[in-house]
């Protein structure tokens, strides 16, 4: 296996992150749950995918680009965290996003404009269509003398997967000086790639653990995951041989991806209410009330204790109305 430090990496985080036990919430589900502070991570409002970044970027920077496009909703936490990202070093960002959701000057919206990113908001469903588009405009860009980077939505490639091999190491680690035996990992899934690195990750340094990815958009995820995983593996040139059962997809999309369910909104003010810890009602609101769902019907077998990564999505709060 290749050693994770061999890959180019460009250090935007500020990490490990916080990982530590829910004690209130512990006591009222009768079982351990712990939370992995992802939004907490140091760059803007925090995010799942800084840790992707830190791989991705750093492959553009070491190929000469200066420009960096990427996609995603109107309200993408995917895009303001690469603007922030490239912002912080020194790229241009170009945003090519769905003019679809909330498109008022709000949210995430806000923040691409602060971090300087130039958003284009396009009528389109097509991500391929998008693509496209990023391509046209880059080779315009290219001509000019620019160098540019093209990023798929939620940096879900196998080597932003590998920035989730890494934050899986981090919670082993985290997790061993805890005195905690973990059992299983729960995170939100919108693209693929976080739950991919924690998939091979867990089996890499998390033996046993089993992986819960909880959908917050419709697609093949039970499919993508453990294809990206494979393709991170061979990147990192390790077996991705995972135990039986080591990985599960669970729907929780609700009235359909970036729409708010109203039957997450008691979850979301559970946690604010025992925790103090905040969730948005795309991702890791929509994440949190499966997973606690899940525990209540006993879907997590054995006693070991549950954990929960928080993806990030907080601006989402300044954008779209909690459901009642």
């Amino acid at each position: 296996m290749r050693n994770l430090h061999d890959l180019p990496r460009v250090r935007l985080g500020v990490f490990p992150t916080p990982f530590y036990r829910l004690d209130r919430l512990s006591e009222q589900y009768g079982r351990g749950i712990w939370i992995k502070r992802d939004d907490l991570c140091g760059v803007a409002l925090g995010g799942s995918k800084v840790r992707k970044l830190e791989f991705v970027l750093a492959e553009a920077l070491d190929q000469g680009c200066d420009t960096v496009f990427t996609t995603g909703g109107a309200q993408s936490n995917h895009a303001a965290l690469t603007a922030a990202c490239a912002a912080r070093l020194g790229m241009k960002c170009i945003l090519l996003l769905k003019r679809r959701g909330v498109t008022e000057h709000r949210g995430n919206l806000v923040l691409d404009e602060l971090f300087g990113a130039e958003v284009r908001l396009l009528d389109m469903d097509s991500y391929d269509k998008i693509y496209a588009e990023m391509h046209r405009i880059g080779g315009t860009l290219e001509q000019a003398g620019h160098k540019c980077c093209y990023i798929p939505v939620g940096a879900s490639t196998a080597l932003g997967a590998v920035g989730y091999v890494s934050g899986a190491r981090e919670i082993a680690v985290q997790a061993m000086a805890a005195g905690v035996r973990l059992g299983h990992i729960v995170s939100a899934t919108g693209s693929g790639g976080t739950a991919a690195g924690l998939l091979l990750g867990a089996g890499l340094f998390l033996p046993g653990v089993k992986v819960t990815g909880i959908a917050v958009d419709s697609g093949p995820f039970d499919k993508i995951v453990p294809r990206l995983a494979g393709e991170a593996a061979a990147l990192l040139e390790c077996p991705f041989q995972p135990e039986e059962n080591a990985f599960q997809m669970v729907e929780h999309m609700g009235p359909g991806y970036a729409l708010p369910n109203p039957e997450d909104t008691p979850y979301i003010e559970e946690l604010a209410r025992t925790e103090g810890i905040l969730l948005d009602p795309v991702y890791t609101g929509k994440a949190f009330a499966g997973m606690v769902q899940l525990l209540r019907r006993g879907a997590f077998d054995g006693q070991d204790d549950l954990l929960f990564v928080h993806t990030g999505g907080t601006a989402a709060l300044f954008a779209i109305d909690l459901p009642r």
